[in-house]
């Protein structure tokens, strides 16, 4: 919930990509994720991924918050998946594994660093859109590019969702602490557990159901509608144009230099 909160301030403060009008930014960055995953060049991926970490200093991102929020897991995940590669892959031997006698290829390093590459140079500009628009503002981008109304609805109300079951949990363990006075025991602890799931889901649905009517009572017809209009300046088609700019580059690259 705090960096919900930090991030809606992040949304809202100055910066190159919170100037930006939605939908360009959100079409010019879901550009960039999809040449990302498919460039086959190392070195175009690097100047990718280098130009998602300047979007984000140039918009008042640090370089530890982008590390905590984003490399540091897609590291740690991708990169349980791409290590069996580097030994499983046939190819050239360039190292072996100490004691288990393992041959390291060139091939299999390749693999894995295209695939932790993309994961981290997608995720980041996935981050860049989150993190510089507010979640309403992306829900609308994404309905003005085309994305079906239903996977809209569902991102929103997801999102939602999350934070009143984080809110819900928050006040039934409070409850739970005003009525305990000293530790319970092993069966005990276990069924006060089950019952606070089961009043977590039913709180849940029973909130759920009041939200939906209470929406179609005002009008709610699955479409996001927000006071404020779109509007696209002189400035957004060049950041455009930069977008696609650097696409164009990252796919020239690997055609040049293979």
């Amino acid at each position: 919930m705090d960096h919900a909160v930090d991030a809606e301030q992040l949304a809202a403060g100055p910066g190159m990509l919170q100037r930006l009008d939605p939908r360009i930014k959100t079409l010019g960055l879901l550009l960039l994720i999809v040449t990302a995953v498919f460039v086959k060049s190392l070195v175009a991926l690097a100047g990718l991924f280098a130009f998602a970490t300047a979007l984000a200093l140039a918009s008042r991102m640090t370089l530890r918050r982008l590390a905590g929020q984003v490399w540091t897991g897609v590291l740690l995940f991708t990169g349980a998946l791409a290590l069996p590669a580097i030994v499983l892959v046939p190819g050239d031997t360039v190292a072996v594994v100490p004691l288990l006698d393992w041959a390291i290829t060139r091939q299999g390093l390749r693999g894995a660093a295209f695939l932790i590459g993309r994961a981290e140079t997608a995720a980041t500009f996935a981050l860049l859109v989150i993190l510089t628009t507010p979640w309403p503002q992306v829900l609308k981008a994404l309905r003005s590019l085309g994305m079906p109304l239903v996977l809209v609805a569902i991102l929103g109300m997801t999102h939602r969702y999350i934070f009143v079951l984080l809110e819900t949990s928050v006040q039934l363990f409070e409850a739970k602490r005003s009525r305990v006075m000293g530790p319970l025991p092993g069966p005990e602890r276990r069924r006060m557990a089950m019952a606070s799931i089961v009043v977590l889901l039913e709180k849940s649905l029973h909130l759920a159901t009041e939200v939906h009517l209470a929406m179609i009572a005002r009008g709610y017809r699955g479409e996001v509608r927000l006071l404020d209009d779109f509007r696209i300046h002189v400035w957004d088609w060049f950041a455009l144009t930069g977008f696609l700019a650097v696409a164009a580059v990252a796919i020239a690259w690997q055609w040049l230099y293979p």
